[in-house]
């Protein structure tokens, strides 16, 4: 497979799994707005949205206040963002239209058919500043949904090939740096510097966090007990059998691109990375992680995907 098919298809999962990350961000930073004064934040959670999703240096340029409106139009609709939601969906299907035949019909035609509903959206709100609440819900749903469609039918639909192998590894690494910034951002930002671990502020964000990367259930199945904030960490870090965590990101990460070397007859750079990260993480524990500062590891973790992310490039997609 080409270079420049096998980009296409990893940007398309990974602009796709980044609409998402942006639409359960936005909705957990709408819940915990929501909450009352007694348990909201001191810190403004709109600022530490911009900064979950990478957007606060860019924000400043266009509008001089992070209040709710603006951030949210910012990261969902506008287009100079080009993260934004609006941004990714558009070049998730100018990547895909790129390679229309390497994608199944289904693939196509869902990705296409969200790019003229967003359209559609775009026109009956042309103030993205002044979107309801309503409104807003039904888009973060719609975007929620079409990533996880997309996912569906290519896991439904496609062959078990390098195309598939390279979609499916941009969904791993995209939802592994997405689910770090998640945990990131709360920790260093949403608790409140004199508010005790396990207090009443801390359960109310921890609880939104984890509805936000549709985990709250998976939570109780596992600990059966009152929500902690070591055990969050351990569960979107540590345990395999959680889908967003890191460790099951990784490890995924790690099964595609041996796949891919396996088709192709060569491991590099890139496997080696990956299996690193993969063998940290398999060492490390939840109070090992706490006693050196769950940012520092996080944000270690970051770095490291991000290096990960440049290895794969050279090694595959700059052919």
């Amino acid at each position: 497979m080409l270079a420049r098919t096998a980009d296409n298809i990893y940007w398309v999962s990974r602009y796709l799994e980044r609409a998402d990350f942006l639409a359960r961000l936005i909705e957990a930073s709408n819940r915990i707005s929501a909450l009352p004064t007694t348990y909201a934040a001191k810190q403004d959670e709109w600022t530490s949205v911009l900064i979950a999703s990478g957007a606060d240096e860019t924000f400043p340029k266009h509008f001089d206040v992070a209040n709710e409106a603006n951030v949210i139009a910012y990261l969902a609709f506008d287009p100079r963002n080009l993260s934004s939601i609006r941004s990714c969906i558009e070049f998730a299907r100018t990547n895909a239209r790129a390679v229309r035949t390497a994608l199944t019909v289904e693939m196509w035609e869902h990705i296409n058919s969200a790019w003229i509903k967003l359209k559609a959206f775009e026109q009956r709100h042309s103030d993205p500043t002044a979107i309801d609440r309503e409104a807003l819900i039904g888009f973060l749903d719609f975007v929620k949904e079409t990533s996880s469609l997309y996912d569906g039918f290519g896991y439904r639909t496609m062959l078990r090939n390098d195309i598939y192998y390279f979609a499916r590894l941009g969904v791993s690494l995209e939802r592994a740096d997405n689910t770090a910034r998640v945990l990131d951002v709360k920790y260093q930002l949403l608790l409140p510097e004199h508010e005790p671990l396990g207090g009443s502020v801390d359960y109310f964000q921890w609880s939104a966090i984890l509805r936000s990367v549709s985990a709250l259930t998976a939570y109780h199945w596992v600990y059966r007990e009152s929500i902690k904030p070591w055990n969050v960490a351990d569960l979107l870090i540590l345990r395999q059998e959680m889908p967003r965590s890191l460790i099951h990101c990784t490890s995924e990460v790690v099964r595609w691109l041996d796949a891919i070397g396996n088709q192709y007859g060569r491991h590099g750079n890139a496997q080696r990375q990956a299996r690193a990260i993969q063998r940290k993480l398999e060492n490390a524990s939840i109070k090992e992680i706490f006693q050196s500062g769950l940012h520092e590891f996080v944000d270690g973790f970051i770095t490291e995907n991000n290096g990960l992310a440049n290895a794969i490039a050279e090694q595959y997609l700059l052919g």
